[in-house]
């Protein structure tokens, strides 16, 4: 199926060329004043300069040939040469029905589907996921089930921090307060323990007290980097220590990521991109695409038209150390033999944003990545608490995730009103539920750019623009579904013309779907999925207090209500996945 909009389009450009204008001038809006039209026309005022003629005549050719539309109830002129719309509700209904029987709603898949990897996560081992680590994953996920929901191949990638000075100091913090361990014994040559020398919460707490004693302590911090060295360089006994710090902390990171419904279909690192630098540095060495800089080697990346400051990308520092930019451009290289993309996109801080526009110009500059393969960097904005600052404990502190989820559900729980006939398991995963939505609605609802102020109160409500509020209108519909099965009413085959205002523009705000999902894929923005999920739900229980569905005695009108309500229940929980959102039965 087109969009709504794509046939109205249609028909009004057809309509410019019946006129002997040009059918481009005939895109449709929506209308920015729904007090007097649904939808409009602006093209007579662009097409006036092109034809030298007054816009309001080209509007009047333009209407005088839509006045017989069966598509059309009202079309009219307005201002100096816009063109105002009123759908026939016959029409609504037949797109709407169309919708009904439509696999994805009518939504139609990519002509040409892409392969695309989006690299978000980003999480280090040895240390707890945090509420900075939040938005990339909630993010990432979203802008993942949108993509694949259009018919791409998405590949998500956690591209985990697990190669760098964090394990050399958790390596060297270790070896001080086990120095018996075999894994520091040279002459060891036996299998090494299957059973990791710690837990999750011990490597939880090494590592920041590593981190703090090499700020310290000069020593401390040379043990680390000479840790980290020769882990690189394979010493097999800190080999082995790392393989345990990544089984436990993935083990970890998956239930904390799970608990978000997020998944990863990989779940590489940076020690995977290791095996590609040797060869990527020659390869860019030979070209003549480095030299050296105060003994560190480069690339130049800036361009001659480039309004601010491009510095060069460092792929060797002086003692011979990678960076991450090296890391990264060889990740390029791993993902373009490995999976060939069109489009790579990276969910990160945005503040991370010269990072990557020096890493993707130097893979362009070099041919690492040939120009039909777009790298495109998502740069979300930070998680403040209500002083504007980042988001932190009572105590000051960087908030675990765990924490912040528990937080968040116990709140939902709070909520929950106790005369319900919920088993204590039942109201467990309500909770759970709710405060999931609450948490990722609150996130997903802003601009993706957008700094934000996380507010528990606003976000876990049950009314106005939150997580919470968009389950209540699922489970009322669900509710209102299951009472009329009950009493023996089934949806009718066809929903029928609309016989209020409220039914009407519920309807209209249906047939919308479509451009909201494209237009949240193509500006990668789920905001634009939330504020029309929003609008779809106030529109829903606007209808629902305007009409006694299940008491309505016109039996063929409660049918069809019963179907439109079916149709809006299906768009609502599509939405709902689409954001990573589960929605419980009842509640």
């Amino acid at each position: 199926m087109e969009k709504f909009l794509d046939e109205l389009t249609k028909i009004v450009e057809d309509a410019f060329e019946a006129s002997g204008y040009d059918g481009i001038y005939g895109k449709m809006s929506l209308s920015d004043r729904p007090d007097l039209c649904q939808f409009q026309c602006n093209g007579a005022l662009p097409a006036a300069k092109a034809y030298k003629k007054a816009p309001f005549m080209i509007a009047k050719d333009v209407v005088e040939k839509l006045e017989n539309s069966d598509v059309f109830e009202k079309v009219f002129t307005a201002g100096p040469g816009f063109i105002n719309f009123i759908v026939k509700d016959t029409f609504l209904t037949q797109y709407l029905n169309s919708m009904k029987s439509e696999e994805k709603f009518g939504l139609k898949a990519a002509e040409n589907p892409k392969t695309i990897i989006i690299d978000f996560g980003g999480a280090n081992v040895a240390k707890p996921l945090h509420v900075g680590h939040l938005r990339s994953a909630i993010i990432g996920e979203s802008i993942k089930r949108i993509c694949k929901y259009l018919g791409h191949t998405v590949i998500g990638d956690v591209h985990l921090g697990d190669w760098g000075l964090q394990i050399g100091m958790v390596i060297s913090e270790l070896y001080r307060r086990k120095p018996e361990l075999p894994y520091f014994d040279d002459n060891f040559s036996g299998e090494y323990p299957k059973e990791p020398p710690f837990t999750i919460d011990e490597l939880s707490e090494i590592y920041p007290a590593a981190s703090k004693l090499a700020k310290s302590d000069e020593a401390a911090m040379e043990a680390a980097k000479k840790a980290t060295f020769e882990l690189q360089k394979g010493k097999p006994g800190y080999i082995a220590i790392w393989k345990h710090i990544l089984s436990v902390s993935t083990a970890d990171l998956k239930k904390n990521y799970g608990a978000l419904n997020v998944e990863f279909d990989l779940w590489k690192g940076e020690s995977d991109a290791e095996e590609y630098i040797p060869d990527m540095l020659k390869y860019l060495n030979e070209n003549n695409y480095t030299h050296k800089s105060e003994g560190a080697l480069v690339v130049d990346v800036a361009k001659e038209d480039d309004t601010y400051e491009i510095p060069p990308i460092i792929l060797l520092k002086s003692d011979g150390a990678v960076l991450y930019g090296t890391t990264d451009l060889a990740t390029i290289v791993q993902r373009i033999k490995d999976y060939n993309p069109d489009e790579i996109i990276y969910v990160v801080d945005k503040r991370q944003g010269l990072h990557f526009e020096q890493v993707f110009r130097c893979a362009k500059k070099t041919n690492i990545a040939d120009e039909k393969l777009k790298l495109q960097f998502i740069g979300f904005g930070t998680m403040n608490g209500k002083d504007g600052k980042p988001f932190k404990t009572r105590e000051g502190g960087v908030m675990k995730l765990h924490d912040l989820i528990q937080l968040i559900k116990d709140n939902a729980k709070g909520k929950l009103k106790d005369d319900r006939d919920f088993s204590e398991e039942e109201t467990e995963e309500i909770a759970r539920i709710i405060g999931t939505a609450a948490l990722k609605y609150g996130d997903l609802s802003n601009a993706v750019t957008k700094d934000y102020v996380f507010d528990l109160d606003r976000f876990s409500s049950f009314e106005g623009n939150t997580g919470p509020y968009l389950l209540y209108t699922v489970v009322r519909i669900k509710s209102i579904l299951k009472k009329a099965a009950e009493d023996g009413v089934n949806a009718s085959n066809s929903i029928l013309t609309p016989t209020n205002n409220v039914e009407r523009d519920l309807m209209l705000k249906l047939v919308k779907f479509g451009e909201a999902i494209e237009g949240s894929y193509e500006d990668k923005a789920p905001n634009k999925i939330c504020e029309y999920l929003y609008d779809l739900s106030n529109l829903f229980n606007r209808f629902y207090h305007e009409n006694k569905i299940l008491s309505e005695e016109d039996l063929n009108k409660k049918a069809s209500w019963i179907a439109l309500l079916k149709l809006t229940l299906g768009i609502l929980d599509t939405g709902l996945n689409l954001l990573g959102i589960e929605s419980p039965e009842r509640m």
